[in-house]
Parts: structure tokens; C-alpha cells; sequence
């Protein structure tokens, strides 16, 4: 036996076993009315394992990549005629530049199974951040930004004088605490103005 590498995870043939399978009976599942071909299941999966960091910012970058970018920029494009396509693209391994050249027939290929069917969308808001629910998303927004403030340290006018504060603690503004309670704090989210009257 040999230790493995710092960087080494799991065999990604056995990942790609794993999540195909995970897959197939989540579909079995959830949707038991598609019909998938044998096929897809039969045929190996390719999983690649890279590493992008941690944290949210990490998770973010990779995904950003996926949903926001399309299959090729204008710029890898280097030149085309009646009867092909040439286009850079970076290999993996070496981590270099290379250049490719296919058939029109082929690069369409190629390119329209980045194009999601009609219908299907790259991304789907639930919760919170679908469209009709803003109104409630603002709303635990001005709830949050009033639990911050709830646990802010209280300050006064009244301290501040009982203190014998310094300039410095007087020029601090001081917390509107709620004539309701008496415990919470306040915060200014914004004003409210009159609309103006506007032409027909």
C-alpha cells in the first residue's frame, strides 16, 4: 500500500458510481412519471474532484461559473470559414492554451447541448428569493437588522449625562428605544415620502 496525496479525496470513478446512483433513485423518487433511457444509467459518468477553496465565497466562485457564463466567449473563437470552427481552449493537465478545429456541423453539436430545452431554466428562485415573495424577504430583512440592533449595547442621552461623559460620548448619537417596549432599539430603514401627484 502507498499513503495517498495531501490533495487526494476519494476515486473518482467510485464518486461517479456514487452520484449516478444517487441520482437514479432520486428520480425514481421524485419524479417516478419520467422516463429516463437505460442508457443514461449504463453508461459511465465522469465526475471531476477540484478543489475551490472554502466558504461561501468559494462555493459562490465555482458556481458563478456554471450560471452566468455561456459555452464560449466571441473572444476564443480565432476563425471560421464555410466548413469549420477554430477556437482556443485551455487543457486541463498542462493548464495551457490549444487550439481546436471541427466541422460547423460538429461545433453546433457541441454547442447547442449547452442550450437548455424550452421550458427549463439555468436557475430556479424558491423560498425568499422567488419574485413573489419580496414582500417578505423585506421584511425579514427590516426583523434582522431590528435583532442586530436589540442586542447592541443601550445608550442615552440620560447614560451618557449620568456618566459625565466627555465630549466624545456626547457627540455620539444616542438610540431611539421604542415607546412601546421600552427594550428595543429603533432603526432608521428609510422615509417614507408623499407621492406627488402625476400627470394622466
Amino acid at each position: 500500500m502507498h499513503p495517498a496525496r495531501p490533495s487526494f479525496l476519494a476515486p473518482e470513478t467510485a464518486i461517479a458510481k456514487l452520484v449516478r446512483g444517487k441520482l437514479k433513485a432520486h428520480f425514481a423518487q421524485k419524479r417516478p412519471d419520467l422516463i429516463i433511457p437505460d442508457s443514461v444509467w449504463s453508461t459511465p459518468w465522469v465526475v471531476r474532484i477540484t478543489r475551490w477553496g472554502e466558504g461561501k465565497d468559494a462555493v459562490l466562485r465555482y458556481l458563478a461559473r456554471y450560471v452566468f457564463r455561456i459555452a464560449i466567449t466571441n473572444s476564443r473563437i480565432v476563425g471560421f470559414d464555410e466548413r469549420s470552427v477554430s477556437f482556443r481552449y485551455k487543457h486541463r493537465q498542462s493548464r495551457r492554451w490549444r487550439t481546436c478545429t471541427l466541422t460547423g456541423e460538429e461545433f453546433m453539436r457541441r454547442f447547442l447541448q449547452h442550450v437548455l430545452p424550452k421550458g427549463l431554466h439555468k436557475v430556479r428562485y424558491f423560498g425568499l428569493w422567488h419574485p413573489s415573495k419580496r414582500c417578505a424577504a423585506s421584511n425579514v430583512r427590516l426583523l434582522l437588522s431590528m435583532e442586530r440592533a436589540r442586542h447592541l449595547p443601550p445608550q442615552s442621552i440620560a447614560n451618557t449625562q449620568r456618566s459625565g461623559g466627555g465630549s466624545d460620548q456626547s457627540s455620539a448619537p444616542a438610540e431611539r428605544v421604542c415607546p412601546n417596549c421600552g427594550l428595543g432599539h429603533l432603526v432608521l430603514v428609510r422615509k417614507l415620502l408623499p407621492k406627488q401627484p402625476q400627470a394622466p
